[in-house]
């Protein structure tokens, strides 16, 4: 069974989030080991520059890439990823378990996005969008991809 794993960076308060999140993570566990890895964010400063950003973005990277599982597929969600349709993130899942590969590894940075390290590690670069959505909504948005993923490739009636 495959494991997929969304590290992130940030917690997650508000009630709706984590009951859309803990509704989404009930149903993958018919078809994954489903895990979310919440990662501490670093302090940001009023108004960052340059260099205090490239200072935030490596110190959470660091994080993010001691949290990879072992030879894992790594997704980076980022803007200047590829934009896929659900049936292709569904082809990819597939390919990634029937190429022997055990668990993928979904990356959500901060608000200021994932370090070039972390970038360079990935396997794939993932855009959700164009638009640009709050950390919270990106997640909810990623298990929801990823249970359609699961509902595809199962031919089950949730995809239409």
């Amino acid at each position: 069974m495959l494991t997929v794993n969304i590290i992130c960076i940030g917690k997650i308060k508000e009630k709706y989030w984590t009951d859309a999140i803990a509704e989404y993570k009930k149903r993958l566990s018919a078809f994954c080991r489903f895990n979310i890895v919440e990662l501490d964010e670093e302090k940001t400063y009023q108004n960052p520059n340059p260099s205090q950003i490239n200072a935030i973005l490596n110190a959470e990277g660091k994080r993010v890439l001691a949290a990879l599982s072992k030879g894992s597929y790594v997704i980076s969600m980022c803007i200047e990823g590829k934009l896929i349709s659900s049936p292709e993130l569904a082809d990819k899942l597939e390919d990634i378990s029937l190429g022997g590969i055990s668990s993928v590894d979904f990356i959500i940075g901060g608000s200021w996005g994932l370090s070039d390290e972390v970038k360079r590690r990935s396997d794939f670069k993932l855009s959700m969008s164009r638009m640009t959505f709050p950390h919270q909504m990106a997640r909810v948005v990623l298990c929801e991809q990823i249970y359609r993923a699961f509902e595809i490739n199962n031919n089950g009636k949730y995809h239409k």
